[in-house]
């Protein structure tokens, strides 16, 4: 990967370590805090190589509150059961009071 690639994943992993206990945010906006509103993507692939890196990867769902990265965390249930365990409701692999336990970095950083 190039340099720039990886400072990129590293801006998106110390986001993603702000995010507090019990609440979510999307790939979008973890994307247009960092200035690059297109690349959403791009920080779901950053948080795929996070496990090593003790980054909360479990709280970024997609702009709909979907848990569309769980098959990257072991176990077929776990990204669910973090995201239960810090008192969000899941059901249908959809946060369900998404609005409510919302995070916005660019309003909190």
């Amino acid at each position: 990967m190039k340099p720039e690639t990886l400072n990129f994943f590293e801006k998106v992993y110390e986001v993603a370590k702000q995010i507090p206990y019990g609440r979510v945010t999307s790939y979008g906006a973890i994307a247009n805090f960092l200035g690059a509103s297109r690349s959403a993507r791009m920080v779901g692939y950053a948080l795929i190589g996070s496990v090593s890196k003790d980054v909360p990867a479990h709280r970024v769902v997609n702009r709909n509150g979907l848990l569309t990265g769980k098959h990257h965390f072991e176990g077929t249930n776990l990204m669910q059961q973090l995201l239960e365990s810090e008192g969000i409701i899941v059901k249908d692999n959809q946060v369900q009071n998404f609005d409510e336990v919302f995070w916005e970095p660019s309003k909190e950083l």
